[in-house]
């Protein structure tokens, strides 16, 4: 068995810009995801204080507990679907960093 070190190398540069790609997307979505949220949150908020509408802040806050649960447990099972190499990870962390 040989050991070819230019397909390696090859392999780890996809790895890298993939996961590069990867990070910077999924940092963008994630604070577009969080203005949307927020804003949404600040105008229920407002119609609450202007008594348009009452909420409930408990079933409320149990609900966004619920929901960060089932994000973090989807984004493990795409974390665990996605190729584990040191190359896509590192890619990823710059790609988050600089998104």
């Amino acid at each position: 068995m040989e050991f070819d070190v230019n397909a390696m190398m090859g392999d780890m540069g996809v790895g890298a810009i993939v996961g590069f790609v990867t990070g910077y997307a999924v940092k963008k979505v994630m604070k577009i995801a969080l203005a949307l949220i927020g804003a949404y949150v600040v105008s229920l908020l407002w119609l609450e204080q202007k008594g348009v509408l009452i909420i409930d802040k408990d079933r409320l806050f149990n609900l966004v507990g619920e929901w960060s649960h089932e994000i973090l447990t989807a984004g493990e099972k795409v974390m665990a679907l996605l190729p584990g190499t040191a190359a896509f990870l590192g890619g990823f962390a710059l790609g988050f960093h600089k998104g």
